[in-house]
Order: C-alpha cells, then sequence, then structure tokens
C-alpha cells in the first residue's frame, strides 16, 4: 500500500505541469469520467438484457419500464457515448491545434483508442435491435465484403451466418462488453507516455521551467470540468434523452422493410459522409478507413514551431478543417442525391487535403518569416 500510494503521489499529485494549459485540457480527463460512467453503466444494463434477436427489443423496454432506476441506467449509457465523443473530438482537435502529435506514442495510443471506441459504440448500437440498429449493422458489415478473394467469407464469419442472426447479435454483445477494458488498460498506457514526457502548452515550449504540481491546481481544474459536463448530462438524461436518438430505432427490427434513410449516430456521419462521396464501394471503404488512419501519419509532420498558433495560415487552415469536419457530420445525415453528394465529395476533398497541405504552408510561412 505505501508502494501504491507513493507511486500515486510521484505520478499524479506532484506531476510537473505546465502553468498555462487551459480549459481545453480538461478533456482528457473528462474522458476517463465518461469512460468509467459507460462502464458502471453498461454492467448494470447486461444484467438484464438478453442477447437475442427476439427478445433484445424487448428486453430494453422491460429495463426502461420494469426495472428499478433502469430508464436512468439506460438514459445515462445512451446519451454517455454522445459526450464522451464531443470530448474525444475536443480532446483530439486540441491536440491537432497544439500539435500534441509531437509526442508520438502518446498520439499513437490516443487514436487507437478513438479507432477502438468508434468499433465498440457501433457494436452497441446494434444491440438495442431496433430498425436502425439491424440496417445500420448490415450496411458496415457489407463493406468487409469489398476485401478482394475473401470478402464475402469474412462477411459471413462475421455474421455467423448466411444473414444477420442471433449468433451476430451474441457476438457482438460479448466484444461490445469487453472493448471498453482494452479502452481502459489502453488509456493507462497513454498516460504513462505523457507523464514520460510532460503535457505540452498552448506556447508549445518544452522546458521543465514554470510548471508546478498536478494537485491541487489542476484537480480542482478538473473537478470544476466534471460538475459543469455531469450538469449537461444531468440536463440532457431528465429533459432531452432521446434528442440524439434515431425514431426509427424505437421500431423492432424487420429484415423485410428497409427505412427509406439509412444513417449511423452523429458522431459516425463525417465518415458516413466520406464513404457515401464516393461511387465505388471498394475507394468509399478506403476513403472511410484512410479517413482515421491518416491521423497516425501527423507525428510525421515538421515544423519549426511548436504550435499552429505561430502559423496565421495553417490557423485558417485548422478552422476551415473544424468547419469542414461539421459539414461533413450535416452531409452525412442527408439523402444519398443531388446536391448533397457533391458537397459530400468537395468536403471530403478538403477533408483529406488539410493534412497534405499542412506541412507545405507551415515551411512555407517558416521560409518567408527568415
Amino acid at each position: 500500500m505505501n508502494q501504491i500510494s507513493y507511486i500515486l503521489k510521484s505520478t499524479l499529485l506532484k506531476l510537473p505541469t505546465p502553468t498555462n494549459i487551459s480549459y481545453w485540457w480538461n478533456f482528457g480527463s473528462l474522458l476517463g469520467l465518461f469512460l468509467m460512467i459507460q462502464i458502471i453503466s453498461g454492467f448494470f444494463l447486461s444484467m438484464h438484457y438478453c442477447p437475442n434477436i427476439f427478445y433484445a427489443f424487448y428486453s430494453i423496454i422491460h429495463i426502461m419500464q420494469n426495472i428499478s432506476n433502469g430508464w436512468l441506467m439506460h438514459n445515462i449509457h445512451i446519451n454517455g457515448a454522445t459526450f464522451f465523443f464531443i470530448c474525444m473530438y475536443s480532446h483530439m482537435g486540441r491536440g491537432m491545434y497544439y500539435k500534441s502529435f509531437n509526442l508520438t506514442y502518446t498520439w499513437i495510443i490516443g487514436v487507437t483508442i478513438f479507432f477502438i471506441s468508434m468499433a465498440t459504440a457501433f457494436l452497441g448500437y446494434v444491440l438495442p435491435w431496433g430498425q436502425m440498429s439491424f440496417w445500420g449493422a448490415t450496411v458496415i458489415t457489407n463493406l468487409v465484403s469489398t476485401i478482394p478473394y475473401m470478402g464475402n467469407m469474412l462477411v459471413m464469419w462475421i455474421w455467423g451466418g448466411f444473414s444477420i442472426n442471433n449468433a451476430t447479435l451474441s457476438r457482438f454483445f460479448s466484444i461490445h462488453f469487453i472493448l471498453p477494458f482494452i479502452i481502459l488498460m489502453l488509456m493507462i498506457i497513454h498516460l504513462y507516455f505523457i507523464h514520460l514526457t510532460g503535457s505540452n502548452n498552448p506556447l508549445g515550449t518544452n522546458s521543465n521551467l514554470y510548471k508546478i504540481p498536478f494537485h491541487i491546481y489542476f484537480s480542482y481544474k478538473d473537478i470544476l470540468g466534471f460538475i459543469m459536463m455531469i450538469f449537461l448530462l444531468t440536463i440532457i438524461i431528465l429533459q432531452y434523452p432521446y434528442i440524439f436518438s434515431d425514431p426509427d430505432n424505437f421500431i423492432p427490427a424487420n429484415s423485410m422493410v428497409t427505412p427509406i434513410h439509412i444513417q449511423p449516430e452523429w458522431y459516425f456521419l463525417f465518415a458516413y459522409a466520406i464513404l457515401r462521396s464516393i461511387p465505388n464501394k471498394l475507394g468509399g471503404v478506403i476513403a472511410l478507413i484512410m479517413s482515421i488512419i491518416i491521423l497516425y501519419f501527423l507525428p510525421l509532420m515538421h515544423f519549426t514551431m511548436n504550435t499552429l498558433s505561430f502559423y496565421p495560415p495553417t490557423q485558417i487552415l485548422f478552422y476551415i478543417f473544424i468547419n469542414t469536419f461539421i459539414l461533413l457530420t450535416w452531409a452525412g445525415a442527408q439523402p444519398i442525391e443531388p446536391p448533397y453528394m457533391y458537397i459530400s465529395q468537395f468536403l471530403s476533398f478538403i477533408y483529406f487535403s488539410y493534412f497534405m497541405l499542412l506541412t507545405p504552408i507551415s515551411t512555407m510561412w517558416d521560409y518567408l518569416l527568415k
């Protein structure tokens, strides 16, 4: 116990932290908070959930109506995922702006956490076995069929049969249950690498000067962030619990009736818009995967300054990228018809152009300043 308390004091409480970090640095700890909320609420839901295609939808109704505080656990879980991804995108956006990808190992682990979080959220969306759950699973799993030679075999292996069936739902539930613990393990590794190198800061300086202990200054700052976000989550849960939910998912899954417009949850819409923007199925899948994989290559980019705040042209480029992300999210929720198809194609081009132009524009700016 003495060794554990010493490790906690030396690694967390006494962690040297830059004095000038802003509230944008709060989202890392908020991600840890919402991950624990998701694990705990999901654990309670799993006690009454039935991973069977005939009972899954009605087990959710049973949880909501018959289990004491089941409605609360359910609403916390479905809206907690939304808040988790809000914090995730804010955390990654801050990392891209202030060049946290310079901390290579920390960044790579972080992108891996993002990738697994997307998989976990997709699997969780399938579990209620509503119309959008079923057809969303059908669309996404069919993307694997684009793999040459072995695609169709892999799809049937994922399904556990010749169509989405009970085996599919059962294995999706098992994987959805275990992935958050893998995320938790990766989060600990993520923190380990941060403690090795220390956090970056708005000025991008690596100096050990002007640092203060994490506790009591930043732990209080994190607690304030916790209170504010939990307050917002409470308002959503109690007043607008289904504001982020699709109405079609309140209908039991029916393989004989296709929804008019199939779409994933809002936090996948940017990737879904990129997927749909390319007419070729294989090309769309490659673009979808590359929209995430490209984040792994950010540490290869080199700048003289350690933050984009000293590069006005790249600052403008970053804000264009953020607006592109928001517009792609909007475009992903629109029907697959003109002009939305052309808008998605244009926005997808800008999305990938950001990563291609970042280094050349910053290099040109360095040259002009010399």
